[in-house]
Parts: structure tokens; sequence; C-alpha cells
């Protein structure tokens, strides 16, 4: 029994640690962020640090993860092929996972914000995110660009459109304040954000259409 108790107990702790560190560092940055403060808000011993996160970096890195399989579970998008039949609502699932995330403001909203900041101000820690993360999603993303540009779409054709798909969502994350003062109704609610979402792929699947057709158009009428 007492087995029992220390292992709630150190389980306990450890998940303390962790949205405490997650705040901090995303209220802070890595740097900026001490080990005093973390321990504080998670009514813990500083020595709880190296004894479950090794240091101040092991604790990070734990957070990312931390943060990353919270953001993949509250949020999830497909993983499945992605076919000329299903690219539209598959495109759109991505969007609004996407903006769900970056615009959250509930408890959990450290998660989004802490990866931001990371690169905002990279650490060891970025290639690990954008490999365990960022790649696989944008990877996803270029194959539902493809599926609507048709196989004669180049790499980089196909990657700047994904760019420009991304950075609508990235426009609302960081332009929040902004927006609230040029459009004080547009609220940015959960109703808002799946509106939001919907228009971003209506708009981003016309001009990837309109693409194909002009690419199109061009294979069938090269220049003399």
């Amino acid at each position: 029994m007492k087995n029992g108790v220390e292992f709630h107990q150190n389980a306990e702790t450890h998940h303390r640690l962790l949205e405490a560190a997650g705040e901090v560092f995303a209220e802070r940055g890595f740097r900026q962020a001490t080990v005093r403060e973390i321990c504080r808000r998670a009514h813990a011993n500083v020595a709880a640090i190296n004894y479950y996160f090794h240091d101040k970096q092991g604790l990070y890195e734990a957070v990312l993860k931390y943060a990353l399989c919270r953001v993949r579970n509250k949020y999830p998008t497909g993983h499945g092929p992605i076919t000329p039949a299903n690219v539209e609502q598959e495109l759109h699932e991505m969007i609004a996972a996407r903006l769900h995330a970056v615009l959250d403001l509930g408890r959990t909203a450290w998660h989004s914000k802490l990866m931001s900041r990371e690169m905002i101000e990279p650490t060891e820690a970025l290639d690990a995110l954008v490999k365990e993360e960022l790649e696989p999603f944008f990877q996803r993303l270029q194959s539902c660009v493809r599926a609507v540009l048709g196989p004669g779409a180049g790499d980089e054709q196909v990657q700047r459109c994904a760019f420009s798909i991304s950075s609508q969502w990235v426009f609302y994350h960081y332009n929040r304040q902004v927006i609230s003062r040029l459009n004080p109704a547009m609220r940015l609610g959960p109703d808002d954000i799946d509106a939001l979402a919907a228009h971003i792929a209506q708009f981003s699947l016309a001009a990837l259409k309109e693409l194909r057709i002009t690419d199109d158009h061009k294979q069938m009428n090269p220049r003399p």
C-alpha cells in the first residue's frame, strides 16, 4: 500500500511540475524562466527538478513533448491517405485543428504558446519540435495541396501553396489583439473559429483550383 501511495504522489508531483513549468516557460521563455519559480508554482521542492528531469533543459524538453502530446490528443487530424475524394474535408479539418490549437484561451492555452515561443526564441529543442510535430503536419498539408493541384504540380509550387495556407492561421494567432480592435465583433470563440476554418478552407481551395486550371491551360496551349 505504501508503494502505491508513493507512486501516486510521485506521479502527481511530476504532473504538477510539467504544468507549472509549461506555464512559466510559455510566459518567460526558456532562458528567463527559473527553476525556483517553477517549483513554487508546482508546490514542489527544487530538488524535484533533478530527481525527475535531471536539470532545467531536461525539464524543458519533457514539457515540450508533453505539450505536443496534449495538442495532438485535443485537436487530432487525419492519418489516412489523401485522395481526391476526401482532400477538401481533410484540408478543412487540418485548418480547423490548427486554428483551435493556436487560438485556445482555455486552461491549456500555454501548449501552443510555448511552441510558438520556441519558434521565435529557438533553443536546442527546436529540431525535435520540427521533426516530431511540424514536419509531419506540413507533409500532410502538402499532400492535400498536391491532390488539388494535380500530378503536374512541382515541389516548389506545392510547398509555396502550403506555406500560404498555413500563413493564414499564423496571422490570426499573432494578430489577435489587432483583429479585436479592427473588428470588435469578432470574438474568435469556438463557433467563430469553426466558421473561420471553413472560410480559410474555401478560400484556399478556390485558389488551388484556379492555379490548376491555369497550369492545365498552359500545358494544353504551350507558347510557340
